[in-house]
C-alpha cells in the first residue's frame, strides 16, 4: 500500500534515494524495485533487520534491476549521518506527525537533499485525524504516538520556510479513514470486534486483488476523505547549477 506516486518523484535506475523514517520499508521496496540506489532509514533496529532481508531477498529472486542498490541504517531523523546535498531523492512518509521537533527534521531532510533534488512529505490528512482523536485518547497518547496534527497548509509553510518549493499535492486511502474512524469508536485494541475484523479483510482483500470497483471508488473519495495528505516538492536549484 504505496502512499508516494512514485512517478511524480521520478524514481528510477540510478536515483539515490531515501526514506526517512522507514518503518517496515513498504516505499523503499517500491524504489528499489524501480533500481534506485536506495537506504531505508529509521530509529527502529528490529524494523531495518526486517528490512535488510528483505532487500537480500528481492535481490536473490531477481525482483529487482541487476544494478539496483538497497541497504538498512539505523539512526535518527534530527542527525542524519549524511553529507550535504546527497540524494536526489528524500521521502518521509507518515513521520513528521510523531517527531516534537518536526522542524529540525525537516531542515535535516533538506540539508540532505541535492539542488534540483525533490521529495514527498505525507502525513495524516487534518479532519480524518481529528475524527481519530475525538474518538479516542488511546490513538494518539501513547509512546511514540502521535503529536500534532497537520493542516496541509501549515505543512506547507514549514517546509516552504525549510528551503523547498511545493510543486503538488495529493490525497490517497480513503477507505482506510472509516476503517480508523471504527477502531477508534470500538478501542484501538480491539481487533476482534466483528466490525473490526471484517472491515479488515475487505481492506487485505482489495490491496491483494486491486478489483476494479474500488480503485475507481477510492480515486473519487480521496480528495474528500482520504486518510494521508501528500505534499511534493523540490529544492531549488544554486545559482548555476542547471
Amino acid at each position: 500500500m504505496l502512499t508516494v506516486d512514485f512517478d511524480r518523484l521520478g524514481v528510477g535506475p540510478q536515483t539515490k534515494a531515501i526514506d526517512i523514517g522507514a518503518g517496515q520499508g513498504r516505499h523503499s521496496f517500491e524504489m528499489f524495485r524501480r533500481g534506485a540506489d536506495v537506504i531505508a532509514f529509521d530509529q527502529s533496529e528490529s524494523d531495518m533487520a526486517d528490512v535488510g532481508e528483505m532487500f537480500d531477498a528481492m535481490m536473490a529472486e531477481g525482483h529487482v534491476p541487476a544494478d539496483a542498490k538497497a541497504r538498512a541504517e539505523v539512526g535518527d531523523a534530527l542527525r542524519l549521518p549524511y553529507a550535504d546535498n546527497s540524494f536526489d531523492v528524500v521521502l518521509m512518509s507518515e513521520i513528521l506527525e510523531h517527531i516534537p521537533g518536526d522542524e529540525a527534521a525537516m531542515a535535516e531532510m533538506v540539508r540532505i537533499l541535492k539542488p534540483g533534488g525533490v521529495a514527498a512529505v505525507t502525513v495524516p490528512r487534518y479532519w480524518p485525524e481529528k475524527v481519530c482523536w475525538a474518538l479516542s485518547d488511546e490513538y494518539h497518547e501513547v509512546e511514540g504516538g502521535h503529536v500534532r496534527i497537520y493542516k496541509a497548509s501549515e505543512l506547507a509553510d514549514k517546509l516552504t520556510r525549510a528551503g523547498l518549493e511545493v510543486t503538488g499535492t495529493d490525497h490517497s486511502h480513503a477507505l482506510h479513514a472509516p476503517y480508523w474512524w471504527l477502531k477508534c469508536a470500538v478501542g484501538v485494541e480491539n481487533n476482534d470486534n466483528v466490525l473490526v475484523k471484517g472491515y479488515h479483510q475487505l481492506l487485505v482483500w482489495d490491496m491483494m486483488s486491486k478489483p476494479w470497483l474500488t480503485r475507481v471508488g477510492e480515486q473519487a473519495l480521496n480528495p474528500f476523505i482520504g486518510k494521508s495528505v501528500a505534499l511534493y516538492l523540490r529544492k531549488p536549484a544554486e545559482s548555476g547549477t542547471p
